[in-house]
This record gives structure tokens, C-alpha cells and sequence, in this order.
């Protein structure tokens, strides 16, 4: 029977990117064991759960999303063993595990792709991924280039994404048993959920028409008319409801997290379901500018989406894939959502990305839902913006012809300690990408105890949230009137002024937080949050 615990209704989760975490062993590259060593660290900072991005056998074409062996650790992040220890940890914390999986493609490298090869045209094997002799439609990989490979024999594959990332036949059954069992592997381990990469991806329309729309790619999507032959299939629902009935055999509650591309929410909240998913990435939210009419409008959409069907909302600003909010809102507002950012490129203001951030992070931490954290951003970390090009290792910079800058400025190893080599990221100045010069004044213990310091506003709020009971709230529009958006949850009033001119506070509101300080009258500056009890 399904667990009546719904821990994940009200979490803050925070994503971790094992590459750049910390280094246990001082080879440059973040791994579980240091990982394991910095939980108690994010117990302190007032998190719930932690989901790992990928830490699987992997060539790392993809930065592990290219899985070679769904069952094992890369030797890069450690053993199976250390991934046991860490979720052993974890829970003796009192912290949830999710972990990535990656059902719409394996590596190139993986047992069975490897096994389709050798057998050749026609073969059983070959019919667990999409085989074709010729290329049937014009689709194009959302790293760029097309989407069909040509192999030694002559026939060709599917890969949407890395040319080393071949598109499994989610219509073969030994490709479905193969992932139950997969779940099954994990969660007997102890996991607490899976985060679905690419959840929208798995089934694509039996035609395999081609796709003249002006974007395929990820987050390209039209809100009006039918969805691309490659994402958003029908028969998607149909795998998730098979999932959850496993994952509901286990107690206490194990969830799901989709990572789906999907407009409009009405559509995202299908995959929400009661027998489906529990939880889907808010991305609208994430990409919405910092303007007051537009936020609200997400805001209310989302909520009334999701609870159209009973389930949580998320709420997320940054993660992997995206620049770092504190860089992206230190844009004129709409101006800052691109691929990544390098030295030639026009440079966010630092100090106004900061700003707005911390006052972007307390308005999200102050809805109701679950709430996603990405590793750095509590200590107001900005997207790595002159990294040099020849450093760049994001298959997205290779693929696209450099055109686009790639992820990579968003996955530079995080500071630990201001004095320490690498930033205390490990015990040597080894980090697989470098780190910007000014990373010093953003490590952990340059903020810890400090008072004003990002580290701290995280902190202050993340209790404050729990204490008040914020994610199992609801909201109540205040104001929405011109650039100030304000609501109340609970007996919480949450204002955020997006305006050029200041905003007196109620007369009854006694302020528990601001993102930065107030005016010596007690009103709110511009690109300013404040919590007030009310």
C-alpha cells in the first residue's frame, strides 16, 4: 500500500552536481566520498532531501548523463559501497536521497548498445533502440546537428541528444522490465526517489514524422497545438503509472520527479497525476523575468495546474543546465536566459544579480510547494562568465559549432574555504574546471555566522519556512498592483517591490527577514524581499 507520508509536498531539496561538490581524494573531480563528508553541512543549512545528478558508470561524454551501467558507480565518483555509506548518512541526518535516472538514452558505451552493433541489421538487439537504413525524418539533436547516426553496416540510430547517447525503443518490452528492475536496484539500496531526466522523451509518435516547427529542442516548446512527434507522446503516462505502482510497494514513501519540457502547465500537470509522477520541475517559473505581472502570472497558473489535479508545486531558479540566477537577473529584466555566458559576451551586473537573487530567493521560498536549491547558490554564487573556450567541455560547445557557450559556467566546483586550495573544493588545487579568481569571497566560511551574508539569509529563511509552516500554506494575493507583488501564507506577508521607488510596509507587519536592509523609514527598497508578520 502506498505510504500516507508525503514528505515531498512541503521539501526543500537541494540538487547536488557530483563533479563539483567536493573531492574526497584529490584528483580534481567531486566524488561520494566527499560528498558524504559535506552532508552535515547542508543539515545545518536547513534542507530536506539531496538529489545527485548522475554518479553511474559513464564514459561522461555527457557529464554521466551518458549511462554505461545503471547499476554500478564510476570509479571516478567512487564504489557502489560509497554510494550506500552516503545514503546511510544521509538518512542518520535526517536527509532524503533522490537520484538521477536517465531513461530515454544509455551511453554508446552500454552493454546493450555495444551488443546491438555486433549483431547487425534485423537483430533482436538492435530492437531495443531505434534502428533505422535510412535517417526517416529531418529531427535534430538538441546539442545540435541532427539527430541520426550513421553506422559502420550503414544503418542509422536515433540520438536527440550526444551522438554518444542513443535513443532507447521504449515500445520493446525488455526495455521496460529492464527499468523496473532498475528501480527496484535502487530503491532496495535505500534511495528515496528518482529525479526522470528528460521524462517527456521516452515514447516518440510511431511516424517518426518530420518536425518543420522553428525549435525541437528542450525548452522550445509552443504552448498552442499538438506537441512535436518527439516529446510529450501519450504513451509516456502509461510507463510513470507502471513506476509509481513500484514505488508505491515501498515505505516510507519513495517519489518521482519529472524533468519535462511541457507547455502549457495544464499539460505539465498530467504527468502529476495521482498515479503518475508526485512532483514536476516548475520550469516556467525558472524562466519567467524579474517583473512583477509575469511572476504573478506563473505563479497563479502553476498553482491552480498542479492543484487541479491534487499534487505539490515545485518552485526552482537555478540547477545545472541553466545560467546562475545571480548572474541571469543581473540583466535587464527578460534579457538574461541564454545557453551560458563567455568572456566576449555582454556581462551581468554583479552587484544587481545579487541583489535580486536574494530578494528572487526569499519570494520563492515563501510560496507554497516544494521548493529546489541547487548547490552554491546559498552562498549567492554567480555563473563562471570568462571562462576561457578551450577549457569548455559541455557537448553542447562542440556540437553546436561554438555557437553556444554550453553549461559548463554553471558547474565550476563551489568554495568550501577562502584560503584553502581549490577553495577547500578538495585537498589540492585540482578542479576538472577552473575556478574563477574571485571565488574567495564567496566560500562557506567567509559567511558562515556572518550577519547580511547570502549563507545566512538561506539559513534564516529555510527555518523560517519550516517553523511557519510555508510549503503546506496558501496563498492569498495582497498586492498586486503595478511592481509590487505581495501575499500572505498563513500569517506570513511576503512583498517583494520590483519598482523604482520604495514601499511602505503595512503599519501592522513587524518584519522577521529582508533580503537586504530596509529604508531607515522602514519601507522596501527596489529589489528588495521582506517576511513580516502580520
Amino acid at each position: 500500500m502506498p505510504s500516507t507520508d508525503a514528505w515531498w509536498r512541503d521539501a526543500v531539496i537541494y540538487q547536488i552536481y557530483p563533479r563539483s561538490f567536493a573531492d574526497g581524494n584529490g584528483d580534481g573531480m567531486g566524488d561520494l566520498p566527499g560528498i558524504t563528508a559535506r552532508l552535515p553541512r547542508l543539515r545545518e543549512l536547513g534542507i530536506d532531501a539531496v538529489w545527485l545528478s548522475p554518479f553511474y558508470v559513464s564514459p561522461q561524454h555527457d557529464a554521466g548523463y551518458d549511462v554505461a551501467d545503471y547499476r554500478d558507480v564510476d570509479p571516478r565518483f567512487g564504489a557502489l559501497g560509497d554510494a550506500d555509506k552516503l545514503i546511510a548518512t544521509a538518512h542518520d541526518l535526517g536527509l532524503k536521497i533522490i537520484v538521477d535516472l536517465v531513461p530515454n538514452h544509455t551511453s554508446s558505451e552500454h552493454a546493450w548498445f555495444k551488443a546491438a552493433l555486433a549483431a547487425g541489421p534485423g537483430s533482436p538487439e538492435r530492437e531495443r533502440y531505434i534502428f533505422r537504413d535510412q535517417p526517416p525524418n529531418n529531427w535534430k539533436s538538441v546539442f545540435g546537428g541532427p539527430a541520426w547516426h550513421q553506422v559502420e553496416d550503414g544503418q542509422w540510430y536515433l540520438h536527440l541528444f550526444d551522438v554518444t547517447q542513443p535513443d532507447l525503443n521504449w515500445d520493446h518490452p525488455e526495455v521496460r522490465a529492464e527499468f523496473l528492475d532498475i528501480l527496484r536496484f535502487w530503491l532496495d539500496r535505500g534511495v528515496d526517489g528518482f529525479r526522470v531526466d528528460v521524462a517527456h522523451g521516452l515514447v516518440k509518435d510511431a511516424a517518426l514524422a518530420d518536425w518543420t516547427a522553428p525549435s525541437v529542442v528542450l525548452g522550445g516548446l509552443e504552448p498552442a497545438g499538438p506537441p512535436p512527434p518527439m516529446w510529450d507522446q501519450e504513451g509516456v503516462h502509461e510507463i510513470y503509472r507502471q513506476w509509481r505502482a513500484v514505488l508505491d510497494e515501498y515505505s516510507p514513501a519513495r517519489i518521482m520527479v519529472a524533468e519535462a519540457w511541457v507547455q502549457p502547465e495544464e499539460r505539465l500537470a498530467r504527468y502529476v497525476r495521482p498515479d503518475e509522477m508526485h512532483q514536476a520541475f516548475n520550469f516556467p517559473y525558472l524562466e519567467a523575468p524579474w517583473r512583477a505581472a509575469e511572476l504573478r502570472e506563473v505563479i497563479d497558473s502553476s498553482l491552480a495546474a498542479t492543484g487541479s489535479v491534487g499534487a505539490t508545486t515545485t518552485w526552482v531558479l537555478s540547477n545545472h543546465d541553466v545560467v546562475r540566477h545571480a548572474s541571469r537577473l543581473g540583466f535587464p529584466a527578460g534579457t538574461g536566459r541564454r545557453p551560458g555566458i563567455g568572456a566576449g559576451d555582454p556581462q551581468p551586473d554583479t552587484g544587481l544579480g545579487l541583489r535580486r537573487a536574494r530578494a528572487a530567493t526569499l519570494l520563492m521560498l515563501g510560496l507554497p510547494g516544494s521548493a529546489y536549491l541547487y548547490q552554491g547558490e546559498e552562498l549567492g554564487l554567480p555563473e563562471h562568465t570568462t571562462l576561457a573556450d578551450d577549457v569548455r567541455q559541455d557537448p553542447a560547445w562542440e556540437r553546436s559549432g561554438h555557437t553556444e557557450r554550453g553549461r559548463d559556467g554553471c558547474r565550476v566546483p563551489i568554495p568550501w574555504e577562502a584560503d584553502a586550495p581549490s577553495y577547500g573544493f578538495g585537498p589540492g588545487d585540482a578542479s576538472w574546471l577552473p575556478q574563477p579568481t574571485t571565488w574567495a569571497e564567496y566560500a562557506l566560511d567567509r559567511q558562515v555566522d556572518v550577519p547580511g551574508s547570502t549563507y545566512e539569509l538561506y539559513r534564516s529563511a529555510l527555518r523560517l519556512r519550516r517553523s511557519e509552516g510555508l510549503g503546506n500554506g496558501s496563498l492569498v494575493w495582497s498586492c498586486t498592483e503595478g511592481d509590487v507583488l505581495a501575499f500572505r501564507n498563513g500569517g506570513l506577508l511576503v512583498l517583494t517591490n520590483f519598482g523604482p521607488e520604495p514601499v511602505a510596509l503595512p503599519s501592522d507587519a513587524r518584519v522577521l527577514l529582508s533580503s537586504e536592509p530596509l529604508g531607515t523609514d522602514g519601507s522596501v527598497p527596489t529589489d528588495v524581499t521582506v517576511w513580516a508578520a502580520v
